[in-house]
């Protein structure tokens, strides 16, 4: 492709972005561990139709994603805790949430290891690990290695994925 193409950019950009969606390591189906103390919410596709909305149930059952910039909680800068958008398992602390100009909302950490469980996912012919809640198995979102320090993560999540509890005065 000519670089004097306007759409020579654009793959570009495309093909970088991909490349730079590398999964953290691990073989297995899911690539950590449960955590002990959780005790797993189990329900039928109809079940969680009834009680998830519609978004909600497309992002957490059917692994979709909203698009870029439209989640309500992108932007929230109250101090609180997010938790799953299904069953309410506090699963990241505001204090850990960064500006990553993805256009969702990032972590760089769990607020306890296990309560995600990190998934090889893919589905889009490029591999990356996906994000689930470790009580409900819901999908959040990914997990890529190119967020901030101390972790290096960025856990890049739906926000119709999640609730958000303010911490109280």
């Amino acid at each position: 492709m000519n670089r004097n193409n306007p759409y020579f950019f654009v793959v570009l950009m495309s093909i970088v972005g991909l490349m730079s969606c590398n999964p953290s390591s691990g073989q297995s189906e899911f690539l950590n561990e449960k955590a002990a103390d959780i005790e797993k919410i189990e329900k039928t596709d109809d079940e969680w139709k009834k009680e998830l909305p519609e978004m909600t149930y497309f992002v957490m059952r059917e692994a979709g994603t909203e698009r870029a910039f439209t989640g309500k909680l992108l932007k929230n800068k109250e101090e609180g805790t997010y938790v799953c958008g299904a069953c309410e398992l506090p699963l990241f602390s505001s204090e850990t949430k960064f500006k990553s100009g993805t256009g969702w909302p990032s972590f760089y950490q769990p607020i306890k290891p296990g309560y995600v469980l990190e998934k090889e996912d893919n589905s889009l012919g490029v591999k990356r690990i996906e994000v689930l809640c470790a009580r409900c198995d819901g999908h959040l979102g990914h997990v890529f290695n190119d967020g901030p320090e101390p972790t290096g993560l960025r856990y890049c999540l739906n926000s119709a994925a999640l609730g958000f509890e303010a911490e109280k005065p």
